[in-house]
């Protein structure tokens, strides 16, 4: 009896396999947690020098717009990131707004952006 029961099981796990992974492909659909659109491309422009801080901020500040119209907000780091870029290119109003909204949106972000202003007023 026993034998009978495990071979109908064994018969039975691949059509179970089967139908959890199609269940599981079909309810794939979410929406994303953050738009991450030109970040990690920027970011790699930024460290490895191919692109200049102008044409990072012209595509973050373009993701921005794109995030804001999906409803989607951006990952952690984003402002932050645009505005160490304000400040390599000497706007300093930029720079701050970027860091408060980082502050804002990332509150676990706030001791590091409140180190980076109070550098940034100290060199001006």
């Amino acid at each position: 009896m026993k034998s009978r029961t495990l071979a109908r099981l064994a018969a039975a796990l691949p059509a179970a396999g089967l139908l959890l992974l199609a269940g599981c492909a079909s309810g794939n659909r979410h929406q994303p947690l953050y738009y991450w659109g030109e970040y990690q491309p920027a970011l790699y422009g930024h460290f490895t020098k191919e692109q200049g801080p102008q044409e990072q901020i012209a595509a973050l500040e373009a993701g921005l717009e794109k995030a804001r119209a999906r409803s989607l907000a951006v990952p952690p780091g984003y402002h932050a990131h645009l505005g160490i870029l304000y400040a390599e290119s000497e706007q300093p109003d930029q720079m701050l707004r970027h860091f408060e909204a980082e502050k804002i949106l990332y509150p676990e972000s706030a001791a590091y952006m409140d180190f980076l202003m109070r550098k940034a007023v100290k060199s001006d």
